[in-house]
């Protein structure tokens, strides 16, 4: 009990850093011989779970695909296009408004090559791009070179020609001095702003250098949205869900009968309140367990899949609207009777031998392990009655967290769950009298039931839409789903009322106070939502509703146009206007940042923040424009790395700056120093903490 105890509080004070380098892709590369004259360049890649490696054959418009460079063909030449080996899955996407290609878990890439010369070498690239769930890594390079004899005769003609050797710089060189050459060249220098030093090669190389302590402060600072936060939230919703359960009729009327057994089966108070701890102590024990189980049969890949997963979402939709009919009389979910018999029988042995030892001749000594037994299976036994009522309510509390895609989140909610649970039956124990005073078992709870079902219904809508956006049916547009919310919520609002009713809840007529102020709120959400079938924001629901985008009439237009896509003219406009930096580290093919920027840029507090009080530097990592020249880059594992388009660029100001390699990610930088204002911000539609992100980022500018 102890060493589980230690293993949860550790889970709960476990801390991510700001950000974190991701290498989820791993090649290995290979010249594999063929017959004749002719050979295969081989890419084999190892993919981390949870995220897509993108295939060669699709469109340009879409992620960024993979790709063969041939910077060096000396004696060999290519045959036909870059090919996909291995499983290839396909998805349609509805942000790009495309099917999608791509491989998970592994898949290789072959190039077809062609001997020329009694000699060859060979060097190359395979650039490819990788997303999943929550970010994107830019465009990714893969280097390939090797010489060697092909055994051909010598009076071949030659036909390849030799690529263009690029010019780069030598890696002995300063990193900051040769991106300050390049920004030297016409295209991308920032203006002279007047001031001496401003605008010269010695305070762009300042604005470039790492600020990743300064992260690390305002983290530690309580600037960041990392997963602690996350995981509070998920522990709160389990302790909510918990108190829910208590109410139903399948726990409330077992707690006095439980209470009043550890009462009068025990000579001493203490004794009595001993045994409903452990009673208590016992639940938390199985509901964690329970969570345990989930994270460790669904494994981290699985549960971030959960997300997004058309087929996982269409399952857990149908699963919660089962729930759901349940709840609302349809039929009733129950375990098999043979089980809890099972574990009374179980019950009554360890008691009689319980008893038995405390009666013999060593009275003094009576058997603690039987007794502590014997009250966990009380424990269980509770899980498996109550079944019918709490089953729902653990199973839409699982499936709320795992969309999280957090291993721990399944059992920090069944904490919470387990927690709220066990604490009437400790409270009771050690007040009595508490019990005279409790509410009656009665229709009030089957009351209950009816309200969570609904709550499971609007759910059921909100992972039917994440499918339906997978697929593209378009069934579920923003509209379609407003439309569904607002009359469940009236319906809700009118069976509270007492205008509706069901069979189960027989003569019921009319309401009392507390139903009729949650019709009130039921109502009220109701009306709140109407204004959203002409586009409204609704920020209250911004996380559960579709995207705008999915909007047929949409009467409302809050879309960020003004912003800078070159880091250094961006620093350079905000310090003329004196104003902070919002660098966003986004790609053209990055799908969570257009996510972003249609759920939170479109609020309008967050629009005139970013438009009035901010400079925007929207940085394309996979931006394809060619660099004045290929540049060699000295990596700080001490790897070197070609960096060839802008997109490399800005990548690698990213890995360089802040240490990270995902998109999106979000940064407020003073414009004069290149130092941060706040805490890094990631992918995270939750409005309200992306505009305190930004009004903090304000109030520690001193222009």
């Amino acid at each position: 009990m102890r060493k589980l105890l230690s293993v949860i509080l550790v889970l709960l004070c476990v801390q991510t850093v700001v950000a974190q380098m991701t290498d989820p892709v791993h090649f290995t590369t290979e010249l594999r011989m063929l017959q004749g004259n002719e050979a295969e360049i081989v890419f084999t890649a190892t993919i981390d779970p949870g995220w897509h490696l993108y295939s060669c054959d699709i469109s340009e418009d879409g992620p960024v695909k993979a790709t063969f460079n041939a910077e060096r063909m000396e004696g060999a030449e290519t045959v036909g296009p870059l090919k996909p080996k291995g499983q290839v899955k396909e998805q349609f996407d509805e942000m790009f408004g495309m099917t999608l290609r791509f491989f998970e878990r592994s898949g290789a890439f072959v190039q077809k090559i062609r001997f020329t010369q009694p000699r060859y070498h060979i060097s190359c690239y395979l650039e490819y791009g990788a997303c999943n769930d929550e970010m994107c890594m830019p465009p990714t390079t893969v280097e390939f070179e090797k010489s060697g004899e092909t055994g051909i005769s010598a009076t071949v003609q030659e036909t390849a020609t030799e690529s263009d050797a690029p010019v780069t710089v030598s890696e002995e060189s300063d990193t900051v001095s040769a991106f300050a050459d390049i920004l030297s060249s016409a295209d991308v220098t920032a203006p002279p702003l007047g001031g001496a030093g401003e605008g010269s090669v010695g305070s762009v190389g300042n604005l470039w250098q790492p600020i990743t302590s300064d992260l690390q402060a305002f983290q530690q600072a309580g600037g960041s949205n990392d997963t602690d936060l996350s995981w509070w939230m998920i522990f709160l919703e389990g302790l909510l869900a918990g108190f829910l359960a208590i109410l139903t009729p399948c726990v409330w009327p077992i707690i006095p009968m439980t209470v009043s057994f550890f009462i009068k089966r025990n000579k001493t108070r203490r004794k009595a309140i001993s045994e409903a701890v452990t009673y208590g102590l016992s639940i938390v024990v199985i509901y964690v367990l329970l969570g345990v189980v989930v994270s460790l049969i669904w494994g981290p890949s699985k549960l971030n899949d959960l997300s997004t997963n058309a087929v996982f979402n269409i399952f857990f939709a149908l699963l919660l609207i089962v729930f759901a009919a349940s709840f609302l009389g349809a039929f009733e979910l129950t375990l098999p009777s043979s089980w809890s018999n099972k574990i009374d029988r179980k019950v009554d042995d360890l008691q009689t031998s319980t008893s038995k030892s405390q009666s013999s001749t060593f009275k003094s000594q009576p058997s603690t392990l039987n007794s502590l037994l014997s009250i966990f299976l009380m424990a269980f036994t509770l899980a498996l009655v109550s079944f019918s009522c709490t089953g729902p309510i653990v199973g839409f509390l699982l499936v709320a967290v795992s969309t999280q895609g957090d291993i721990i989140a399944p059992t920090i909610g069944m904490l919470g769950f387990a927690i709220a649970l066990a604490i009437p039956f400790t409270l009771f124990a050690l007040f009595p009298s508490w019990l005279k005073q409790a509410p009656k078992s009665g229709g009030w709870m089957n009351t209950i039931k009816v309200v969570l079902a609904f709550i499971e219904l609007a759910f059921a809508m909100k992972f039917l839409s994440v499918a339906d956006l997978a697929y593209g049916w378009h069934l579920l547009d923003r509209e379609v789903f407003l439309s569904l919310w607002i009359v469940l919520f009236t319906l809700l609002g009118a069976y509270l009322l007492g205008w509706l009713r069901f069979p189960h809840d027989g003569d019921r007529r009319g309401t009392n106070v507390p139903q009729f102020f949650l019709a009130l709120a039921s109502l009220a959400f109701a009306v709140y939502m109407v204004p959203g079938l002409w586009g409204a924001p609704l920020k209250a629901i911004s996380a559960f509703s579709p995207p705008m985008n999915t909007q047929d009439f949409n009467l409302y237009d809050g879309s960020v146009e003004a912003r800078f896509t070159d880091y250094d003219l961006g620093m350079a406009a905000a310090r003329r206007e004196g104003k902070p930096v919002l660098v966003d580290f986004t790609g053209f093919g990055c799908v969570n940042c257009r996510k972003m920027e249609a759920a939170v840029w479109t609020d309008p507090t967050v629009r005139d923040l970013i438009t009035q009080r901010y400079v925007l530097i929207s940085l394309y990592v996979d931006d394809k424009t060619p660099l004045p020249q290929p540049l060699d880059v000295t990596e700080s594992d001490g790897s070197t790395r070609r960096l060839r388009t802008v997109g490399d660029k800005w990548s690698y100001l990213e890995r360089m700056k802040i240490g990270a390699n995902t998109q999106p990610f979000y940064v407020l930088l003073d414009p004069s120093t290149g130092k941060p204002l706040n805490a890094l911000r990631s992918y995270d539609e939750d409005i309200s903490q992306y505009i305190d992100f930004l009004q903090k980022g304000l109030a520690n500018y001193a222009p």
